[in-house]
């Protein structure tokens, strides 16, 4: 058996009552898990009862008017909707994995939340698309467009299969995700609007064509081809790239839309993320802003990025601690018929801030998904 002893860092905590009075934080997540779970739970009762999109529908709370018909005739939609909360709320997670930020609040009108307004405005396109190429929804299906032949640098292909009628998803999430928001004026209401079609834009950029090729031993004297999304993982990079460009912008003076707030840097794009607050630099717990600081957050003193120790612990230092793992090694195969391995125990290295943290994090990305973004998000 082989021992190998590394050291675990964990940022310092700023002072020892700093995760004493976290019971604000943590009601938060309950009142907002609680919205989610119940709204699931009153979906699920009423889809098989007759008129079960009316009652079902007015029983959701948040959703505007218009969000409420759309709900009402598409009441499919919803649900597959819900089904990919969990996608693109792991999306989430996973961009942000080694930011300060731990995705529990944000400041309205902050970098923080256009990418949430983005990304998941863009898990409804993604979403609702799948949605229609496997058939679950009766409103859409494949891509009526993609018929008969057509022409690439490689030469002419027959459209077949079921291309992804992303044309659809985009029409759906904009009618359902911007509703609430063009019903405001205000700046943000313009941000969250331009950050919506930034992620629907994103889904579309990565529409790839696929082919099949069909002829003696594959020689591809005919091909067919069909539209497919990418994994969702590509949007997700490419608004995080996004959101570290992305451009603080001010209301212009009739008030009709922005312009930047330094003029030394360009013009948004479609493409691009604004916004309009700073944020804050989430070291430190916070009520005003819902930060809980990164007390309890590991870190990697090997880094130079936003993961590292010296970033992460906001220069207040960190603690070592060590974590045993268990891994197989010098397997070998044994007649007859069995593998058999040695037991190679490590200490292996981690760095974290000292502290506890939460037990349970919602992501905000789940709750203001299906809200339709609430404004208070």
């Amino acid at each position: 058996m082989k021992i190998q002893e590394k050291d675990i860092l964990f940022c310092l905590i700023p002072s020892k009552d700093t995760y004493n009075s976290l019971g604000f934080i943590k009601g938060a997540f309950r009142n907002i898990s609680g919205l989610i779970e119940t709204i699931w739970i009153q979906m699920m009762m009423y889809m098989g009862a007759v008129g079960s999109s009316r009652v079902m529908c007015d029983n959701v709370p948040g959703l505007v008017s218009r969000q409420r018909q759309l709900c009402r005739r598409h009441p499919e939609a919803m649900l597959s909707i819900g089904r990919g909360v969990a996608a693109w709320t792991a999306e989430c997670q996973h961009q942000f994995r080694r930011h300060r930020w731990d995705l529990t609040s944000f400041v309205s009108g902050s970098r923080e939340s256009a990418f949430v307004h983005a990304i998941s405005s863009a898990g409804v396109v993604f979403a609702i698309t799948r949605a229609c190429s496997q058939g679950e929804l009766k409103s859409c299906s494949c891509d009526p467009k993609k018929k008969g032949s057509a022409k690439d640098s490689k030469g002419l292909f027959d459209w077949g299969g079921c291309s992804d009628n992303i044309d659809y998803g985009v029409r759906f999430a904009r009618a359902f995700v911007d509703a609430k928001e063009r019903k405001g004026k205000d700046a943000r209401a313009l941000m969250n609007l331009h950050n919506n079609r930034a992620g629907r834009k994103a889904v579309k950029r990565f529409l790839k064509q696929e082919c099949k090729c069909h002829g003696v031993s594959g020689s591809c004297t005919l091909r067919t081809c069909w539209l497919a999304m990418a994994d969702f993982r590509k949007t997700g990079d490419y608004l995080w790239k996004k959101y570290n460009g992305a451009i603080q912008v001010v209301m212009n003076q009739d008030g009709t839309g922005f312009t930047v707030a330094n003029k030394r840097f360009k013009k948004p794009t479609k493409n691009d993320l604004v916004y309009f607050e700073s944020s804050p630099d989430y070291c430190i717990r916070d009520r005003d802003v819902g930060s809980l600081g990164t007390a309890g957050r590991v870190c990697n003193q090997t880094s130079r990025g936003m993961d590292s120790c010296e970033v992460m612990c906001c220069g207040r230092g960190y603690d070592t601690s060590r974590v045993s793992r268990m891994t197989k090694c010098e397997c070998k195969f044994h007649w007859c018929c069995a593998v058999r391995c040695q037991d190679y125990h490590s200490l292996c290295p981690s760095w974290s801030v000292q502290g506890m943290r939460p037990s349970s994090t919602l992501l905000l990305c789940q709750f203001c998904l299906f809200l339709s973004l609430h404004r208070s998000c």
